[in-house]
């Protein structure tokens, strides 16, 4: 049918692929039909004639076949965090280099894979644009992440880096945080850290317009930072955190030093990274990817954390208040 375009979707179910899909369905249509790659019975949509699943698993190339016929746009979210190397390599490395020859041979006009921030080499990073920082991943997982980036731009794809993505469904931002707070109940360096961080609703506007609309502008191969334009500072976020969870705001002042030798016992080999993501500035230039998209960056993190406040709340519910209720 002219002017018909179909999207294909990964990782639709996930943190940010979940709020993407729920936009993308919204304008979804006989013009306009998603489909979703899954691995999984049961899904949180119901299937229409806009909006279907097709069957495939990025660690299995050989189901991926056909999953793109018909399709002009690959929406790309899907990626394993954790685990062993060669799960990793699996998925994030050999998973997309998979989709994206089942792209081509199906003849997808464009991809748009989300990455991180993760893929660079870690220090202090202020205002930085896209193609400032050394690419040099601190674990598997950013490694295999920036594998998959260098295929989705050598295919002439666009990719997405967010830093601190927070908001209803997040495991790892604010539940890092509140464990350093426990661990470590004082500030660091005065709190003076900033960092750049995203709503996931925020993250998904700009998303899903980006899948719609012709990118016109946007040339292919393009690196877009993804965060809202003023950096949070760690003070703010600290506050609004302990707030939410009714816990006291941290006591006295430590510098970073001081913290990673207290820390040292802690038992995690990743805390040397949190402390850096938590305690150092890593604030991004994001400018492009709100004009390239059309879209808003919203109102920052103080209006909008409130609304995810309960889910954390929920979340971080101390363990023995927790068998208190079930008992």
């Amino acid at each position: 049918m002219a002017g018909r375009k179909t999207i294909l979707l990964t990782g639709g179910t996930g943190f940010v692929g979940s709020r993407v899909l729920e936009l993308l369905i919204s304008g979804a249509g006989p013009e306009m039909p998603i489909r979703v790659l899954t691995h999984r019975r049961c899904l949180p949509f119901e299937e229409s004639a806009a909006v279907r699943p097709v069957i495939g698993d990025l660690a299995d190339p050989g189901s991926l076949y056909g999953v793109c016929e018909g399709v002009d746009t690959v929406v790309h979210l899907a990626s394993q965090i954790g685990g062993d190397p060669d799960s990793l390599r699996r998925v994030n490395e050999y998973g997309t280099a998979a989709l994206l020859a089942e792209a081509a041979r199906a003849g997808v006009r464009r991809v748009l894979q989300l990455s991180t921030t993760a893929v660079y080499r870690d220090g202090v990073h202020r205002d930085l644009t896209e193609y400032q920082p050394d690419l040099v991943p601190g674990s598997e997982t950013s490694r295999t992440r920036l594998a998959a980036e260098r295929a989705v731009l050598a295919a002439g794809g666009v990719v997405i880096r967010p830093h601190l993505v927070y908001g209803t469904g997040d495991t790892w931002v604010v539940p890092a945080l509140a464990d350093l707070l426990r661990r470590l109940p004082h500030w660091i360096d005065g709190g003076r850290a900033r960092m750049s961080m995203i709503a996931v609703d925020d993250l998904a506007r700009p998303i899903a317009a980006l899948a719609r609309s012709p990118w016109g502008p946007v040339p292919g191969g393009r690196v877009f930072h993804a965060s809202h334009p003023e950096p949070v500072g760690m003070r703010e976020l600290v506050t609004l955190v302990c707030a939410a969870l009714g816990r006291p705001v941290p006591s006295g002042d430590v510098t970073l030093a001081q913290a990673r030798r207290l820390l040292e016992g802690a038992g995690d080999a990743v805390w040397d990274r949190r402390l850096s993501l938590l305690a150092v500035d890593h604030w991004y230039e994001s400018s492009r990817l709100w004009r390239f998209s059309g879209c808003e960056p919203g109102p920052g993190l103080a209006a909008r954390f409130p609304d995810h406040a309960p889910w954390y709340r929920e979340l971080l519910r101390p363990s023995a208040e927790l068998a208190g209720a079930a008992g």
